[in-house]
């Protein structure tokens, strides 16, 4: 027969291209079957979590044992990994058998000889006193719960200890070593061959992430995306999955491609219709595969002239006859003549080539189900081209003469957009399981050394009471006469003396002054039926020589942008209340008059600096040689304040004003009595509370951290604006910063190597806070934030990373809301009342954007002031349309007084 005829004859065996993307397809559907919660319990591929969450990162140190069990013999290990710059795994191991009796007994009995033989295996060692770490490789069908624990679900390969199934493997071992008493060990790992095989080459090779097994068996394991993992808590990280791939096609999805030799030989095995990839795939029946061919060939009179003998081949003849040609043929010539056969020539040849078909598929199966795994992992990672590792053991990939270079074939066929290395493991269920140990370990002790850290910036509930208290007593300081000079928090009075009532009407000017860009706005209040707002504005920019020029140079440019808005909006001679937004440091007199104190956020106009910036405006507009306006200048008003008139407006309620955003401040209403620095008891006043400056005379330097002392040191100001700089987003993002530094100079973050991109002060913007904590975020989006910060990250440091983020976070939500606690108490207190009904309007980047803020202020409130319900009410646009309120307030006031 010529192989042409043979290639005829075994025509279902020879699979196309389109078939194998066909059977990757299918395998794909069936791997998020067992992934699924839903459709896991009726799926064909299990997918088990093993609740491995790393592979080796290079840095494992220490001493470990394994053990290894999974055939009539077993193995103790002992590992010992080392990293001082040079990776090196050193391994001393012994064999112990396992009598027959002992198989069929009682579990109690098989742990104990276990432990028997590991107290034996130390003593030779003399490292019986050592409490060492140990990996269990257990080799038989199991459902694991968590890393070391282990439920046995049936006994294979000739096992029937009673009393074991159903029970947790690890328990069992732990009682027996209990009970001798004469060690004692930690048992960190149960660990399944496969996940051995991808540590142990993913210890020398980092983009390992994949596991694979031919031989007898087959398996695969691969590390997943723990939010596609239904079956076990959490969204964060990944977790190897241990695919249990050999049912593949148990459901009948493979049925199209199963031939009349698959079906001979499961229904000749001892597991009828299970397994049955496996079957089409692994060592074990390959040999029976040909067997059944040659037979079936032989009995058609195609083969040995018709003659059969009874023990025709040996399951060998597979891997045997696949030698180089000119040798194939001659050994194939020697196994057909043992078995009684006188082959020709031709019979030969054909016995290669059935060989050869037989091989081939098996490569090209397990091809196709690892190109549906990489292709998972690469869709996972969201990259355009996928590199990666794949770590392989099993008798068939490593000693078969052509299945590795026709797998890897296959892959890169099926996947051209992937560079995918293949590496053989050596001993993945011993220095596997070690290496598993060695992993966890090293996760725990650098969880461990990261949560010592990241407890100073944990405020108890105990803390965040002191932090209440202590704000109250700075602010009763900055309200005092005599105190005032000396406070931190200046508790300045605004002249805003009453909030709106929704009677306001009439057109405003407003301008906005706070930084390189500034706006005119004119703003329209009705009343009564048709109450609203309705707003126009322009935005101008402030040239850098003007912002550092003379102050009457500043204001003529204000007063040009004023006069262009006024005629674009076609109202050139009208003469409108304004309200001044003027977001630098200030001293009010009076409602309408603000002394600036000095100048900040890159600004130095000279000449303005202790005069007041309603005179240096109207001085601008005498100025100009035809003055075809005059304003009114109504209130200077501070933007806080201006928070809390625009919510004030929605929301009689609101007698509160928070700003979180680049900086922080608040203000409230305060009952006229206690700001003693303006005459007169009656009625209330808006403190402007300047709280971002809270501590700066020592009294929070109980709760900052080194890291706090380290970006106040940097920053423009050292050693002011001490409680902003733990709660605005202008600082955030540094303290997140060096508290990343602190933990990779310590090697507990991007494997010890600091960047020089994580050196630059201010790359962490607090925009990054926000999106790295971004419920929707996947990890996936932590690491290109940190990718295009130019950190190199694994999927390990994105977790660490996104939870520095979230401690940073939480503090300075916490913080804020214990200074609005004591906010809240005071004005409830001030009115002599059991409970207060309070609402604060907000405003600030950091408090609309960041997705738990907001969140943990309300709950800390809630918490520091049960007396009192608090409502917090988003502000729009409080610089701009805040000043127009406070004119139309003052205007509607002033109106009051003139009747």
């Amino acid at each position: 027969m010529s192989t042409f005829q043979i290639d005829k004859y075994l025509y279902h065996m020879r699979l196309s291209e389109e078939t194998l993307q066909e059977v990757s397809q299918r395998f794909r559907k069936e791997m998020e079957k067992g992934l699924g919660a839903d459709t896991n319990p009726t799926a064909s591929v299990k997918m088990l979590p093993t609740f491995v969450r790393s592979t080796p990162d290079g840095t494992e140190d220490g001493d470990f044992l394994a053990l290894d069990l999974g055939g009539t013999n077993f193995r103790v290990l002992r590992v010992k990994v080392s990293d001082n710059g040079l990776q090196k795994v050193e391994m001393e191991n012994q064999i112990y058998a396992i009598p027959e009796e002992l198989m069929r007994g009682s579990g109690v009995q098989l742990f104990d000889h276990i432990a028997e033989c590991l107290a034996n295996f130390m003593e030779k060692l003399k490292i019986k006193d050592k409490k060492l770490p140990l990996g269990f490789t257990f080799s038989f069908p199991c459902h694991q719960t968590k890393l070391d624990e282990s439920i046995l679900v049936t006994w294979t390969k000739g096992f029937k200890c009673s009393s074991v199934e159903g029970k947790d493997v690890v328990s069992m071992l732990r009682k027996s070593i209990k009970k001798r008493g004469d060690f004692d060990i930690d048992i960190v790992a149960v660990v399944n061959d496969t996940v051995g095989t991808m540590m142990t080459c993913g210890y020398d090779d980092h983009n390992c992430e994949v596991g694979l097994i031919v031989g007898t068996g087959t398996n695969a394991c691969y590390m997943e995306e723990m939010r596609h993992i239904d079956l076990v808590e959490g969204d964060e990280g990944r977790m190897c999955i241990n695919m249990e791939w050999g049912a593949f096609g148990d459901d009948g999805v493979l049925n199209d491609i199963r031939t009349e030799f698959d079906q001979e030989i499961d229904m000749g095995s001892l597991n009828p219709g299970k397994q049955l990839f496996e079957k089409m795939i692994s060592g074990m029946y390959m040999g029976e595969l040909v067997r059944l061919i040659l037979v079936k060939m032989a009995k058609e009179g195609l083969l040995f002239g018709g003659n059969l003998t009874p023990d025709l081949p040996s399951p060998d003849i597979c891997a045997e006859g696949e030698q180089d040609p000119s040798q194939g043929l001659q050994k194939a010539h020697e196994i057909l003549t043992k078995l009684g056969l006188e082959p020709s020539h031709e019979d030969c040849v054909a016995t290669l080539r059935i060989c050869q078909i037989v091989s081939t598929r098996s490569a090209n199966l397990c091809g196709a189900t690892l190109a549906a795994v990489l292709r998972r992992i690469k869709e996972n990672k969201g990259v355009e081209r996928l590199r990666s590792t794949v770590g392989v053991d099993g008798s068939v990939y490593k000693k078969h003469p052509h299945f590795a270079r026709r797998l890897h074939k296959t892959v890169r066929k099926l996947l051209p957009d992937c560079e995918i290395r293949f590496t053989r493991s050596e001993d993945g269920s011993g220095k596997g399981a070690a290496m598993v140990t060695a992993v966890a370990y090293r996760l725990a002790a650098q969880h461990k050394a990261r949560q010592k850290i990241l407890e100073a910036l944990k405020l108890s509930h105990e803390q965040l009471l002191e932090v209440k208290q202590r704000m109250r007593i700075e602010m009763e300081n900055g309200l005092g006469k005599e105190t005032h000079a000396e406070a931190t928090v200046k508790m300045l009075p605004t002249y805003v003396c009453s909030t709106p009532d929704g009677t306001e009407k009439g057109d405003f000017l407003a301008l906005d002054l706070g930084g390189t860009n500034f706006r005119v706005l004119l703003v329209r209040v009705r009343n009564g039926m048709r109450r609203g707002v309705e707003m126009h504005n322009k935005i101008y920019s402030i040239p850098v020589e003007i912002m550092q020029g003379t102050g009457e140079e500043l204001f003529d440019h204000i007063v040009h942008c004023i006069s262009d808005f006024l005629e674009y909006m076609g109202m050139k001679g009208v003469s409108l209340p304004l309200g001044f937004t003027f977001s630098f440091p200030c001293q009010q007199t009076n409602l309408d008059e603000g002394i600036l104190l000095k100048w900040t956020k890159g600004f130095k106009a000279t000449g303005c600096e202790g005069e007041d910036v309603v005179n240096l405006l109207k001085e601008a507009i005498h100025r100009r040689e035809v003055s075809e306006f005059d304003l009114d200048v109504v209130a200077v008003v501070n933007d806080t304040v201006g928070t809390m008139m625009t919510c004030g407006y929605e929301d009689p309620y609101c007698e509160v004003g928070l700003i979180v955003g680049t900086g922080s401040n608040a203000c409230y209403m305060e009952e006229m009595r206690n700001v003693e620095l303006v005459e007169g008891e009656e009625g209330r006043m808006c403190v402007n509370m300047e709280w971002g400056a809270f501590g700066d005379n020592g009294c929070l330097d109980d709760i900052r951290t080194e890291f706090d002392l380290a970006v106040d040191e940097l920053s423009l100001n050292p050693g002011k604006q001490r409680f902003e700089k733990m709660i605005s987003g202008m600082y955030l993002g540094e303290i997140v910063r060096n508290i990343l530094m602190d933990f990779t100079k310590r090697g507990l973050l991007f494997r010890g190597r600091i960047s020089e991109r994580l050196k630059t002060r201010g790359i962490f913007e607090t925009k990054f806070l926000s999106q790295i904590e971004s419920d929707c975020l996947a990890l996936l989006q932590v690491r290109s934030i940190l990718q295009h910060l130019g950190l190199e990250s694994t999927c390990d440091d994105s977790i660490i990373v996104k939870e520095v983020c979230a401690v940073v976070a939480r503090r300075a939500a916490q913080l804020c809301g214990a200074g609005m606690a004591a906010v809240v108490d005071k004005i409830r207190e001030n009115r002599g009342l059991d409970f207060l009904k309070v609402t604060v309007g907000v405003d600030g980047t950091l408090y609309k954007l960041h997705p738990h803020f907001s969140t943990i202020m309300h709950e800390t409130v809630k918490q520091l002031s049960p007396k009192c319900e608090v409502t917090f009410l988003q502000s729009e646009d409080g610089s701009g349309k805040g000043a127009a309120l406070i004119t139309a307030v003052a205007c509607r006031i002033r109106e009051a007084g003139q009747r």
